[in-house]
């Protein structure tokens, strides 16, 4: 198994390890209930989660795990525009852009290698080498244009 294809509970426990923190249940448990989740989860949609599985875990322990999930590269924070950073798996995913609803909020995951491509020309004609970048789009989702004729 490569470095990239690593079990996930391994990379955290390397990680923390290197930090020299320990790899505690709560941890290992705050890091399942993540990784099966789906969508994007504020850190207390996720503390909520994980009550529900564990009353015995605090609010500080998820909100400082979350932190490490991210800075071991498991998590990525993502920002809306609304002002919440919701975190969604990272590790083992494959890039991908958002589009968001300006009314409602929901967001879609696009991944399209035109706006990949089109990006990666853009930098090298300014002489950039592209490191990461996050896309957001934002318009109006069809289910808020049906319910306000008036949208465009």
């Amino acid at each position: 198994m490569s470095a990239d294809n690593k079990d996930p509970l391994v990379v955290f426990a390397d990680f923390v390890a290197k930090k020299r923190l320990k790899m505690t249940p709560q941890r290992r448990h705050i890091l399942e209930v993540f990784l099966n989740s789906e969508g994007h989860l504020t850190a207390e949609e996720l503390y909520r989660k994980v009550k529900d599985a564990n009353p015995f875990i605090g609010q500080a322990t998820v909100y400082r795990t979350v932190k490490l999930l991210a800075d071991s590269g498991l998590a990525k924070g993502v920002e809306f525009g609304d002002g919440v950073v919701r975190y969604e798996v990272k590790y083992g995913q494959t890039h991908h852009d958002h589009l968001i609803c300006e009314r409602c909020g929901r967001n879609v995951e696009v991944v399209n290698a035109d706006i990949e491509k089109l990006q990666e020309e853009v930098a090298a004609r300014h002489g950039f080498v592209l490191t990461g970048h996050k896309l957001y789009l934002y318009g109006v989702c069809p289910e808020c244009r049906k319910a306000d004729p008036t949208i465009g």
